[in-house]
């Protein structure tokens, strides 16, 4: 695998093109880190980048958040996308909770693009205006921004499953000329109708001159009954220009290519604008390199068009990949869903969340004694930390010789700042190498680099990726408070981990959630590795609330597994295993059963909101009730913070 890896290619790519001869990883991402400049533009002559002008200089020579890459080049992402595609090969495959199918050559793909970006040019859509999507994970979200994104129009998505507060929030923010919407969408099993949504997006967007509606009938869906006071055309309308040529028009390399937003679980979430250019260049760089993605084969991510992993995944179309694409619930009608999906569509490369992992664990699944998953190669995790248990299961019930990427990164760069590496040992619990490029270091108490200790994660030199901007942040005020503040010139990301001698990583969780204990730092994910261990509980909950005179109190807040009472023999199994894995410190001084635990429409514990009640904050400015999953979970945290 190390042999054949994209990677070892690149290395002798180097030694034979620049005279750099690297013995190991260690060596090129040292390289990568100290002379940024040289590395970056390598990869420009490596991928055979297209673009017109000259790759000098590299930056603007400024620090950053002022950094800007490649200032006399223009490009295009979706010139990229097309230009490995053959005729007949099969670009996408898209399917459902339903087991509904449906695959597209390139050829068709590259018809249906121009036919969108036909539409969109005879109604008056130019380069920079923003087109944002209300749509499943479905081709034609795709090919929507992939027209789009030709035609140098700024991209935004939410999935329908967002609320329509939470929708309106973010778009609001950017000024949207274009909404292609869905008129319904299922899930676990049921359908919804978006109808009443779409009415109430429209009327809160005040720029929209046009509506979309993608549906799954043939012609118009009562139209003329929605009385919108824009536009509105069907997506048969837009698909009617079969003589129309595909564009892909080269933009600045700072030119925005589209706006993702961060959570807002407790304020309004950051519209965070990436460029062009960078965001190409990462995803070249991250899926050849930390994926291995190789043309032709088939690559699949769990997501939603509301995740930036939906964005990120699409970048296995660079390396002329076949996309697969899933819309529904991963839980339905049960967790082998993805599995089966994994070994009928011979995926080489399969991605999920970690708790997607660790549900499949706590059920006890064996996948791999079931399906035969012969092209499965790599199995990705994001989202949140992998515990040992996690690794683990995958080696032990899934396959033997898969190799397990974990990596993490965010909305913030739309990539991952550590991940996989082909060429690496995988060691349990571990994140295998920081990502090329990327200059990640560990701080302690006093902003100096360690290793082998808990420190705050930073990056000390700019990344391409990294965001243009915040939409409507005059000055960068909010950009540079949400990096920058703690360590003027150095991003920091808010994540507590620590470096390995051996080069690996491990994530600790939010540095803003940290479990400060008498002025011990307990990471979150310690708590919830050691509780998984106890197969009664089916999740779990820690925060730590400051009291006066130096007092903490840190309950945990577990859901129980169907049928089982949470009694005192498991609430002592439960501080034993926390005891026995890390340390008294880390055992609660409460174990509260409830209903449910909260979570972000993208799978992320909420504890920082529930923290914030807990301690008395008013509830409706503790969370954005909209952007959970289930809004619900917060009803018990509230009642307890008023009977306490």
């Amino acid at each position: 695998m190390a042999e054949n890896a994209n990677i070892t290619t690149f290395s002798r790519w180097l030694a034979s093109t620049r005279g750099l001869n690297f013995a190991n990883y260690p060596d090129i991402w040292q390289w990568s880190v100290d002379e940024p400049d040289a590395f970056w533009k390598c990869l420009v002559d490596f991928f055979r980048v297209a673009f017109d002008g000259v790759p000098d200089p590299v930056t603007n020579g400024m620090a950053m958040p002022g950094t800007r890459w490649f200032e006399r080049l223009s490009l295009s992402y979706a010139e990229h996308v097309f230009r490995n595609g053959t005729d007949e090969g099969i670009a996408i495959i898209a399917t459902n909770e339903r087991a509904e199918q449906q695959e597209i050559t390139w050829k068709a793909l590259r018809q249906k693009v121009a036919s969108c970006q036909e539409h969109l040019r005879k109604h008056g859509v130019v380069m920079g205006d923003r087109v944002v999507a209300y749509l499943p994970n479905t081709i034609e979200a795709t090919i929507s921004f992939l027209a789009a994104n030709g035609l140098g129009c700024v991209w935004s998505s939410c999935s329908p499953d967002f609320g329509v507060a939470a929708v309106n929030e973010r778009f609001a923010q950017i000024n949207p000329k274009v909404l292609m919407a869905t008129t319904q969408y299922a899930y676990g099993g049921k359908n919804f109708d978006t109808l009443g949504a779409v009415r109430d997006i429209v009327g809160a967007l005040s720029s929209l001159e046009q509506v979309i509606l993608v549906t799954n009938a043939e012609g118009p869906h009562n139209l003329s009954s929605l009385s919108l006071p824009v536009a509105v055309f069907h997506w048969s309308d837009v698909m009617a220009h079969g003589e129309a040529e595909l564009e892909c028009r080269r933009v600045p390399f700072n030119h925005p290519l589209w706006v993702l937003y961060s959570s807002g679980t407790t304020g309004r979430p950051k519209a965070i604008v990436h460029s062009t250019g960078g965001v190409l260049l990462e995803h070249l760089k991250y899926g050849a390199f930390h994926n291995d993605f190789k043309k032709g084969e088939r690559c699949f991510w769990f997501t939603t068009t509301g995740w930036m992993m939906w964005n990120y995944i699409h970048g296995s179309l660079l390396a002329g990949c076949t996309l697969i694409l899933f819309d529904g619930s991963p839980g339905y009608p049960d967790l082998m869903t993805l599995w089966k999906l994994a070994d009928e569509q011979r995926v080489a490369h399969f991605g999920v969340s970690a708790a997607f992992i660790l549900s499949c664990l706590r059920q006890r699944l064996t996948p791999g004694m079931i399906l035969p998953l012969h092209s499965l190669r790599s199995i990705g995790s994001t989202g949140s930390t992998l515990p040992a248990e996690g690794f683990q299961w995958i080696y032990e019930h899934v396959k033997q010789d898969v190799w397990l990427s974990s990596m993490s990164g965010g909305t913030d760069v739309c990539s991952a700042f550590v991940g996989g590496n082909p060429t690496l040992p995988v060691y349990a619990g571990e994140i295998q190498c920081r990502a090329l490029g990327c200059s990640l270091f560990a701080f302690d108490d006093e902003a100096r680099p360690v290793t082998e200790t808990v420190g705050e994660m930073v990056i000390t030199k700019p990344m391409p990726s990294m965001p243009l901007f915040f939409w409507n942040d005059e000055n960068r005020t909010r950009y540079r408070e949400s990096y920058f503040e703690t360590y003027p010139g150095i991003w920091r990301h808010g994540d507590w981990i620590r470096i390995t001698d051996r080069g690996g990583v491990i994530i600790y969780g939010r540095s803003d959630a940290t479990l400060n204990r008498g002025g011990v730092r307990i990471g979150t994910s310690e708590i919830y590795s050691a509780v998984d261990l106890v197969p009664e509980v089916r999740d779990s909950l820690i925060v730590c609330i400051e009291r006066e005179n130096g007092q903490f109190w840190m309950p945990l807040f577990v859901v129980m597994q169907p049928g089982v009472a949470l009694t005192e023999e498991i609430k002592t199994r439960i501080n034993q295993s926390l005891k026995s894995n890390f340390s008294p410190r880390h055992v609660p001084d409460e174990i509260l059963e409830v209903p449910d635990i909260p979570y972000t429409i993208s799978g992320k514990k909420t504890e920082t909101p529930v923290k914030k009640i807990l301690l008395g904050a008013n509830p409706a400015k503790a969370m954005n009730r909209d952007v959970l999953r289930n809004p619900q979970a917060m009803d018990f945290f509230v009642a307890m913070a008023a009977s306490r």
